[in-house]
């Protein structure tokens, strides 16, 4: 032989228990799955992307959107139309604008716009 030329080492085969060949497939399948959040956050631009559009033909709404103040819901409050904007107790809201003096428009997490009661929010 040459001195290019080595020899296969020969290494024992190390046995796994099957529990851990499975945890094995387990953390590699979470490791593959991280980047499914990508899709997720393309869905929910589409679904605020559309619901922005909703807002704007509803409300007549053609300036920029501008947060003015945010304000936390006091109570829950089911819509009754559907310009209302349904609050559950604790909600985080963005203040878009205020066209009366008793309600205002609000947007919520999920990028939903309506008209909340004043007397429904408390603002810092």
């Amino acid at each position: 032989r040459g001195k290019d030329e080595k020899g296969k080492v020969w290494m024992p085969k190390l046995w796994m228990a099957k529990e851990y060949k499975d945890k094995r497939k387990s953390i590699d399948d979470m490791e593959r799955n991280i980047f499914k959040f990508k899709k997720s956050s393309e869905e929910k631009n589409k679904k605020m992307n559309e619901e922005e559009k909703l807002f704007r033909e509803t409300f007549m709404y053609h300036e920029e959107i501008r947060v003015l103040s945010r304000a936390r819901a006091e109570r829950s409050v089911p819509s009754r139309r559907s310009a209302d904007l349904p609050l559950t107790a604790g909600e985080q809201l963005d203040v878009i604008a205020a066209p009366h003096s008793h309600a205002v428009i609000c947007r919520n997490a999920q990028g939903r716009y309506g008209y909340v009661l004043v007397e429904h929010l408390s603002f810092r």
